[in-house]
């Protein structure tokens, strides 16, 4: 390529020149691919350019949009006024009165009458424990029973001849001490006559038999009075005899109590069901050796309810008798309807095992929940099986 000191490169180096066959007409004529001038290291090949669109589909395209966004504003309006009114939760579970069974009798278990998930009435035989110990206790206390009432009868019997014998004793020895005065007396009067004579009308053999009569009847009389002191106390003798009387009267009553408690015993190895409900939980078996307060298994009664978990916000309108719309999990086609109970004076926190002590340390303020009782009125279906704990989603109509 010539070159140009003061001009440059010459801009004609793209330009055709001629060859030795000039004469040529074809070869005359220039080639387009000659005459399109050559891209320079600079720019880069431009793309192809692309046939513009049609301008008729961008309303359409802009009117769906629209559309869409005024679905989505309508479906929010909806679900903010459908949601107006209503308190809704997720953490929600079934519950119902769950009946420990245990034994009141320790022994060895004899017989197993019902078997897991078994639906049992009341009265219905759970299981049978050894009966023969407590058939002997109950034997024992009947003898002890039948010995405490015969001395009660001999006592009894003491005291109604007590209350003859002492009164009768005591007016013997008032009569005996009436017979010894009047000898006393006449013994006096005796000795005052041989007293009273001269002495050559009596003699001093006849003044001393006077003297010792005298002394005699007056220790008849001293013995009659002792006699009389000593039956004196009748109503103290006669209540000795009544307290006896009470005494074995109560331990009657104590054989009798330990009798009726042999004879519950015995009764008691016959463990039976309470309450309607379903057997759960068994861990007892033919051959096992149970314990009085031990628990063996449980029974689920029929009556089922919803403990609803709700956060202490949505309290604010919530009341007992609000209508209530449940769903279960277990049968997203049970729909059940029910009322709210009662409310809980008390977080879950609250009582639980380890309640939160905010007056120590950094505090952190949470949203609480407080349990909420919701009564199932209707809904329920025979057929389905309701387990306690499953998973329910209430919906409580505030107003």
């Amino acid at each position: 390529m010539p070159y140009d000191e003061k001009e440059g490169p010459d801009l004609r180096s793209n330009e055709t020149r001629p060859g030795p066959h000039a004469d040529s007409p074809a070869r005359d004529r220039p080639r387009a691919e000659e005459l399109a001038p050559a891209p320079t290291r600079s720019e880069p090949p431009r793309p192809p350019e692309r046939p513009e669109q049609p301008r008729q589909r961008r309303p359409l395209a802009i009117g769906l949009i629209v559309l869409a966004i005024l679905a989505v504003i309508a479906g929010g309006v909806w679900y903010w006024l459908s949601g107006l009114g209503k308190e809704y939760t997720d953490d929600a579970y079934t519950d119902g009165d769950v009946v420990t069974v245990a034994p009141q009798v320790s022994g060895q278990v004899i017989a197993r009458e019902v078997n897991d998930n078994q639906h049992v009435m009341p009265g219905q035989v759970l299981i049978q424990i050894d009966p023969r110990p407590f058939q002997d206790a109950r034997d024992e206390a009947r003898g002890q029973l039948e010995a405490a009432e015969g001395q009660l009868l001999a006592a009894d019997a003491a005291l109604q001849l007590a209350r003859k014998i002492y009164p009768a004793r005591l007016e013997a020895a008032q009569a005996q001490k009436d017979a010894a005065e009047a000898v006393l007396f006449r013994a006096q009067t005796d000795l005052k006559r041989q007293q009273s004579l001269p002495r050559v009308a009596t003699t001093q053999q006849a003044i001393d038999q006077a003297i010792a009569a005298q002394r005699q009847a007056k220790a008849q009389v001293e013995q009659a009075q002792a006699a009389v002191n000593e039956a004196m106390p009748v109503s103290e003798q006669i209540a000795q005899a009544e307290a006896q009387v009470k005494q074995l009267e109560g331990a009657v009553a104590q054989a009798r109590a330990r009798l009726a408690q042999a004879q519950l015993n015995l009764d008691w190895t016959t463990v039976r069901a309470e309450q309607q409900g379903w057997v759960t939980r068994r861990n007892v078996d033919k051959g096992n050796y149970v314990t009085a307060g031990a628990a063996i298994m449980s029974l689920v009664t029929p009556r089922v309810w919803v403990t609803a978990n709700f956060k202490e916000t949505q309290l604010n309108h919530m009341r007992p008798g609000d209508r209530t719309s449940i769903s279960v999990d277990a049968y997203p086609g049970l729909k059940l309807e029910g009322h709210v109970d009662s409310i809980q004076l008390g977080s879950g926190s609250k009582f639980s095992a380890f309640p939160a002590e905010n007056a120590t340390g950094n505090f952190v303020k949470i949203v609480q929940r407080v349990p909420v009782k919701i009564v199932i009125d209707s809904g329920l279906d025979p057929g389905l099986p309701m387990p306690l704990g499953i998973s329910v989603e209430p919906t409580v109509e505030v107003k």
